[in-house]
This record gives structure tokens, C-alpha cells and sequence, in this order.
């Protein structure tokens, strides 16, 4: 007679993944982030989404100056059990530019996650965390469907709003309302 075991799975949390990462168990080649206690990997960078995080960061930094700080791939903890690495982030001006501290998920005034290959992991997984830690404005860049969706009004449930930006219209993010934008400005 055979016994089945229950494989126990071994969750981490913020701090030892920090640490990992500190001590050089991680590296940036390894490619991937802490989510609900697993490191995952992350799916790979091709051309197109490249050139949609690089169009992303030369039109915030142009067009916000000061009023935000731009971050690119950089992580966002969200204890105690993930850090994810969203392709970037428009955050609260800080004179120390976050030296000191980590990005919170309430310095976030912009989150954008560019899919080219992970639509549906960002759609069913990231953008559910991102509302349960109160990120107040998420966005999703679908490089193969050529829109973008913004995600708005965070709960435990996940956003309560989304909209979808297709090519020739004009949208804006909360934040920053005079910042008027089109899916071409980030697609081409």
C-alpha cells in the first residue's frame, strides 16, 4: 500500500527575500520576483516590450519633470509576502529620492505593467495584489492588443474600475490630469 505525502511548500516573506538579494543568492540574472511567498520567475523582456517601458520613462520624465519620480523596474514591497518588479512606477517626489527607504505601495501614484507575453498573469495575479495593497492606479500595456487598461478605485476584491484605451484615444492618468496621453505615445 502507498502512502501519499503532502508536499509542504516553504513560503518567504519580504526580509529574507530582501536579504537573498543582498547577500548575492539572487541577482538581476536570475530574473525573477517574490509573489504570495514564491519566487517566480519572471517571463522575458523582448524587443517590443522594451521599447514600450523605454517610450514610458522619456515621456513621464519629460512631461512630469519633479512631479514624480520615475522608476523602472525597481521592486515594490508589499509585506509581508511579495515584491513584485512592476516595469514602472510614477512615485511620490522624496527629497532622498528613496534612499532611505523602500517605495510603499501608498508613494505610488502609477503602476504599469507592459505585457507582451504575460497578459493574463498580469490581469489574474498582479493587478488583484496590486488593489489589495491600495495602489491607487495600475495600468496594463497590451504590446500585442495595442491598448492600454487602467485599473482604478483598489479593494480587497481587486479594482473596482478598469477601462480600456484603444489606439486614437486620448486618456489621462489620476494623478496627473493634465497629462493627457494615447496609446500611440507609448506603442508608436
Amino acid at each position: 500500500m502507498t502512502t501519499e505525502v503532502e508536499v509542504a511548500r516553504r513560503l518567504w516573506i519580504v526580509s529574507e527575500y530582501q536579504r537573498m538579494v543582498e547577500t548575492g543568492i539572487l541577482t538581476r540574472e536570475d530574473h525573477v520576483e517574490l509573489i504570495h511567498g514564491e519566487i517566480v520567475q519572471m517571463t522575458p523582456i523582448g524587443r517590443r516590450h522594451r521599447a514600450a517601458v523605454g517610450a514610458l520613462h522619456a515621456l513621464f520624465v519629460k512631461r512630469l519633470g519633479e512631479g514624480a519620480v520615475v522608476w523602472s523596474q525597481g521592486a515594490l514591497p508589499l509585506p509581508p509576502r511579495s515584491m513584485p518588479e512592476p516595469d514602472l512606477m510614477l512615485v511620490k517626489p522624496r527629497r532622498d529620492l528613496y534612499r532611505e527607504v523602500d517605495v510603499r505601495a501608498e508613494d505610488v501614484l502609477l503602476l504599469i505593467e507592459v505585457a507582451e507575453t504575460s497578459l493574463r498573469y498580469d490581469r489574474t495575479v498582479k493587478m488583484p495584489l496590486y488593489a489589495a495593497a491600495g495602489v491607487r492606479e495600475a495600468w496594463i500595456v497590451d504590446v500585442e492588443g495595442g491598448c492600454v487598461e487602467a485599473y482604478r478605485e483598489p479593494g480587497a476584491e481587486g479594482y473596482r474600475r478598469t477601462l480600456r484605451f484603444e489606439r486614437g484615444t486620448m486618456f489621462r492618468p489620476e494623478a496627473f490630469p493634465d497629462l493627457v496621453l494615447s496609446v500611440s505615445d507609448i506603442l508608436g
